[in-house]
């Protein structure tokens, strides 16, 4: 099926003259997986419809926070509400305080948050405050965990084990990545080898506990319980990235899924119910080393604004209700057990790692345990499968290295679409 996208290629060769690379983040370009970029003009309910009015069943969810589906009315609704007041104040807002509550009752290791405007806001200032807190400089991340586009986590290892890393973009200067060890993702050994080597000078470990920009890599299962472990020995914070799965894989996160308390936690994503919102937060004596109340300094002019409070508060209120985790779990299942057996019924190479709303899809045989173990293969067969996918009016993330993400909006029918359009294309490649 060939789909039209003639206002599309149009408006992406008007935007290349306006703004790099014709977009406003590297992944919505298509560079990854070839082809030009759809523009989307509106979403409704699982669905996405581009400027040539194509209607695609979509499983990027704006990249994780639309776990609603679009345009849900009560969100919509409490945003409607609140601009009836006006957009922003720069002051405290009663909302503001019914967010942080429905965060810190769902959320066990948090006492106090801090809002902020990004997922990259919320890690750089969890960074801040561990080396505030601690006293200490190093901070061990793990390749292919992805912590925003902050200096320090824009950083490759180094050639041997738990050595300083090099920058891995123009513009970052090596002093600022001196104080970052990047591992291996799943490799407890490594990070206990580098708090050996450098005993007493490591502040904190932030970590994806369940990753999403490698796509979905689950830990082993003395990964993370090796991690705690050895934060707690050596006096170091444990950060957990949940910008991603933050009340999505389940209401308490991937910490009470994998029941693993950190000591901060940062989030993103689904708490503004698809508007630019972050947070960070943990145990009370550390995030009191926030100003004003302690000397680590954070300040956001635009933080806590009352539309992202809104959204956010509309969203997890709804998200309260056991049966949208029930059911994402479900459907979640469904496809990932549906692709599964499609792959091995005609021996196509695939491995699939689910998460309750939260897959990875890897068109390889190869065991997936880092990010080491995402071939060119792999990625090459996955660019084959999104075109087939796009194709097909069924819009996966443009890119091998990012999750599918599913909305309570995807019901079993739709899905049973995916797994039509996956079989044939299993039948073409034999043939």
């Amino acid at each position: 099926m060939k789909i039209k996208n003639i206002k599309s290629k149009k408006l992406f060769s008007d935007a290349k003259k306006l703004m790099p690379g014709g977009v406003n983040s590297p992944v919505r370009s298509f560079k990854a997986v070839g082809g030009i970029p759809h523009f989307i003009a509106k979403g409704d309910g699982p669905f996405i419809f581009d400027e040539d009015n194509n209607k695609f069943l979509d499983f990027t969810c704006s990249w994780g926070p639309l776990i609603l589906g679009h345009n849900n009315k009560i969100v919509k609704d409490s945003i409607k509400e609140v601009i009836e007041f006006g957009t922003s104040f720069g002051t405290p807002t009663k909302r503001e305080n019914i967010l942080a509550e429905l965060i810190i009752e769902a959320v066990e290791s948090i006492d106090k948050i801090r809002f902020v405007n990004s997922g990259t806001e919320a890690t750089m200032s969890a960074v801040r405050l561990a080396r505030g807190f601690t006293g200490k400089d190093l901070i061990i991340k793990f390749e292919g965990c992805y912590h925003g586009h902050a200096d320090l986590f824009l950083s490759n290892a180094g050639s041997g084990l738990a050595t300083f890393d090099q920058p891995s973009s123009p513009g970052v200067p090596q002093s600022v990545v001196d104080s970052t060890i990047t591992l291996d993702f799943n490799n407890i050994k490594q990070v206990e080898n580098a708090f050996k080597k450098y005993k007493n000078k490591i502040a904190a470990v932030i970590v994806e506990p369940i990753t999403g920009n490698m796509s979905v890599i689950k830990p082993k299962n003395d990964f993370i319980n090796g991690l705690r472990e050895l934060c707690t020995k050596n006096n170091s914070l444990l950060i957990f990235d949940e910008v991603m799965t933050g009340f999505r894989v389940k209401h308490g996160g991937a910490q009470e899924l994998l029941s693993v308390k950190p000591d901060l936690t940062t989030l993103g994503k689904v708490i503004g119910g698809g508007l630019p919102v972050g947070a960070y937060g943990g145990r009370k004596e550390i995030m009191s080393f926030i100003a004003p109340e302690g000397p680590v300094y954070q300040a956001g002019t635009l933080s806590g604004n009352p539309i992202s409070m809104s959204a956010g508060i509309a969203t997890l209120k709804q998200l309260k209700n056991d049966k949208v985790y029930s059911h994402l779990k479900e459907i979640s299942k469904y496809l990932s057990d549906g692709l599964k057996n499609i792959s091995e019924m005609h021996s196509y190479p695939l491995i699939v790692n689910e998460y309750c709303s939260m897959i990875g899809i890897f068109c390889t045989d190869n065991t997936i345990n880092s990010f080491k173990d995402i071939t060119k293969t792999c990625i090459d067969n996955y660019n084959m499968l999104h075109r087939y996918f796009l194709d097909n009016l069924i819009y996966f993330p443009p890119s091998a290295y990012e999750a599918l993400f599913l909305s309570t909006e995807i019901k079993h029918h739709h899905i049973d679409h995916v797994l039509d359009t996956f079989q044939k294309f299993c039948i073409e490649q034999k043939n």
